[in-house]
C-alpha cells in the first residue's frame, strides 16, 4: 500500500469503510465506489455460492497497473482495491472499488473502467456453484 494506491487480495470479509476511509482526500470533489456482491441467480440457475482463486502476485501487479492508469487518465487522488478470494456465500461482498478525485464525473468513469478492466486483466477466477453442479466463469465478479 502506498499513500495514493490501496491493494487487497484477502480471504476475509471485505468491509467498505476500510476502502472509503482511504479514498478521503481533502482536494476531492466525488468520491466513487463499487461493490460487487453475490447473487442469487445467474444464467437462469439459483446460485448456492461462489468461489474465487487468484495468482496472487500477478493480481496485485496488475491491479497496480490499473490504479496508475487510474490516477493518470482521471486525475484520481486515491484508489483502493480489495478483492475476496475463496468461499463467499450470497450476499457477501466480492470486490470493492474506491476512487477519489477532485470532480466526481471523472470519479464515475475511473471507477468504471477499474472495475470493467480488473474483469478482463487480473488473474482472479471465479466458479460459480449450484445444486446441480458447478461452472469455472471466464469473467471476475
Amino acid at each position: 500500500m502506498s499513500e495514493t494506491i490501496d491493494i487487497q487480495i484477502l480471504e476475509k470479509p471485505l468491509i467498505l469503510e476500510k476502502c472509503y476511509e482511504f479514498v478521503q482526500h481533502h482536494a476531492a470533489g466525488g468520491n466513487a465506489i463499487f461493490v460487487g456482491t453475490v447473487r442469487n441467480q445467474t444464467q437462469g440457475k439459483e446460485v448456492l455460492r461462489l468461489e474465487f482463486e487468484s495468482y496472487i502476485p500477478m493480481a496485485i501487479k496488475e491491479m497496480q497497473k490499473i490504479a496508475d492508469q487510474i490516477l493518470g487518465r482521471w486525475s484520481a487522488l486515491k484508489v483502493s482495491f480489495h478483492h475476496r478470494i475463496g468461499i463467499l456465500e450470497l450476499g457477501e461482498v466480492a470486490v470493492i472499488i474506491a476512487v477519489s478525485c477532485p470532480h466526481r464525473k471523472a470519479a464515475f468513469e475511473a471507477c468504471e473502467f477499474g472495475i470493467d478492466t480488473l474483469k478482463e486483466t487480473v488473474p482472479i477466477w471465479k466458479k460459480e456453484v449450484f445444486e446441480d453442479g458447478e461452472i469455472w466463469v471466464a469473467a471476475h465478479p
